[in-house]
């Protein structure tokens, strides 16, 4: 029986250890690419676009009879998915049905590249969805962050005095998606780290 001599297997256990983290690489580099359409047909079949159009116009909103009767009390939440600094310059305010109110948020990119990220909205309860009116919002559009750049985006709403009157607090909740994350880099600086270890771990 033959045996290789342990130099001569350490080698070839190194290229096989190369070879597998290259190929691992580039099908990470693929999907990273693959995203953005994967995250547009996603909102294409869930209906989630519908979310991130204007609900209402600013004549439409001004012509509302403003409900002094009711106050609708609005809290703000704010969720972050990958290198982003996300959140409400105020977590709750009262509002009265049919007026228009602006709330700011605040965006912060914590990475020393550029970003694109979406942000898609969600309610609470489900059942306000339909009469919390958004006229101007950050999230009808992709944002573009600059390297450790902040931005104060405002959400312009108006709360529709149809709202049922048992429903008294909304709960306006954010989530902002990273959309070009750099799987390919992130997989590149792993792969000689794993080298490495196998080159310790088998000694030439």
């Amino acid at each position: 029986m033959s045996t290789q001599p342990p130099a001569q297997a350490d080698r070839s256990f190194n290229r096989s250890m190369l070879i597998k983290l290259f190929i691992v690489a580039l099908m990470m580099f693929g999907f990273g690419f693959a995203l953005v359409p994967m995250y547009r047909a996603i909102c294409q079949i869930t209906g989630i676009n519908n979310l991130v159009q204007r609900d209402a116009t600013v004549r439409e909103a001004k012509n509302t009879q403003v409900d002094m009767s009711r106050t609708i009390s609005i809290e703000l939440d704010a969720n972050a998915r990958g290198p982003l600094g996300f959140k409400p310059e105020q977590r709750s305010l009262d509002v009265h049905p049919g007026e228009v109110t602006t709330v700011m948020y605040e965006v912060s990119n914590e990475q020393a590249r550029t970003i694109q990220a979406q942000a898609i909205p969600s309610y609470a309860p489900k059942q306000a969805t339909e009469y919390f009116k958004k006229i101007e919002c950050f999230c009808f559009t992709q944002q573009t962050l600059t390297a450790n750049q902040t931005k104060r985006l405002p959400v312009v709403f108006v709360v529709d005095p149809k709202l049922p009157k048992d429903v008294k607090t909304i709960t306006l909740s954010y989530t902002f998606f990273e959309l070009n994350t750099p799987a390919a880099a992130t997989a590149g600086s792993a792969a000689p780290t794993a080298n490495t270890a196998a080159t310790t771990a088998n000694p030439a």
